[in-house]
């Protein structure tokens, strides 16, 4: 059930999720005006970078320079994900406060992205966790193909179910269910949401979906009526994931927002700002992006402008 002025928390992860597969490497000083430009649009979460290794993602490989160079608005959220223990003692000595972990629900798709069978990812997840807890960050968890998984097909919904709860009892303040390769449609969003409703809160569950098979904002739709009010979403639409062959681009941002807005949900989200935001991403990997909505915005722009949100804790702190 949606209810008018409730507030949805948009996690943008363009400047990792939506880089990170770019062949483009975009320096340290691009990344900062992208993340400044989603500061100034509002955006209450961003996810900005990955301590991965180098080597396996080399758009990634600037991050410990890059995430103390951020400054962060008071009240708004920084994390990055971290794949293992060595990747939080990098994501601590760089000044991280949130982070997030990968957990995928294939035995194949975890040897493919992280050479682990499934068994000993979840016990790196679980000890990740455990860590960053210790430390006294914030944590997510995420859970990869939760839907399909490029090479093991269909997803067990009880497996996803199995993995979000052994997550969350690892300490994760939230659970992200993944649409990694854009599989879902509304159904099957509706079919993994209602089954983690048995067990954890609506408040926990966010989703990360892709556009693979342009049905991203309806699987957005479908989770909102389930009462899910936490989504990662990517300006301009960019993104991929560069161990999953056919991953399209994450849900776009202004799409999001723009659904929320018309629903009569607060995202706090300037969308002239958001605009801006978009031409400084498409400036960075050097072509076109933007999601479905966009032509749209840009011609209906003095209506959907907010000055107000952009104000949203502009007084910012540097890390």
């Amino acid at each position: 059930m949606i209810m008018a002025s409730e507030q949805v928390r948009i996690t943008d992860v363009g400047p990792r999720d939506g880089l990170q597969s770019q062949k483009t490497l975009v320096p340290v000083a691009g990344k900062l005006a992208l993340i400044e430009a989603l500061w100034g649009a509002g955006m209450p979460a961003i996810e900005a970078t990955s301590f991965v290794s180098p080597q396996a993602v080399p758009q990634m490989a600037d991050a410990d320079a890059l995430l103390p160079a951020i400054a962060v608005p008071a009240g708004r959220s920084l994390s990055a994900l971290v794949p293992n223990q060595r990747g939080l003692e990098r994501a601590l000595r760089a000044g991280c406060r949130e982070i997030a972990v990968v957990l995928s629900a294939t035995e194949t798709m975890n040897q493919r992205n992280i050479r682990m069978g499934l068994d000993e990812a979840i016990a790196t997840a679980r000890d990740t966790l455990r860590d960053a807890q210790a430390q006294g960050l914030a944590t997510r968890a995420y859970i990869a193909v939760a839907f399909a998984c490029p090479f093991e097909g269909n997803t067990p919904t009880d497996r996803v179910h199995a993995l979000s709860v052994a997550m969350a009892e690892a300490g994760a303040g939230e659970i992200v269910v993944a649409d990694t390769i854009g599989a879902a449609a509304p159904c099957d969003v509706q079919r993994v949401v209602q089954a983690l409703l048995a067990s954890l809160p609506a408040q926990t569950l966010g989703l990360h979906l892709h556009d693979t098979r342009g049905m991203a904002l309806a699987n957005a739709w479908q989770g909102l009526q389930m009462g899910v009010r936490r989504f990662d979403a990517s300006i301009g639409g960019l993104g991929g994931c560069p161990f999953a062959p056919g991953a399209a681009g994450n849900l776009a941002t202004e799409d999001l927002a723009l659904l929320c807005a018309q629903a009569g949900l607060d995202t706090q989200l300037d969308m002239e700002a958001l605009v801006r935001a978009i031409d400084v991403a498409e400036t960075l990997v050097g072509y076109p992006v933007g999601g479905r909505s966009l032509r749209w915005i840009r011609q209906n722009l003095p209506a959907l402008a907010r000055p107000s949100a952009a104000q949203a804790g502009a007084a910012s702190t540097p890390r």
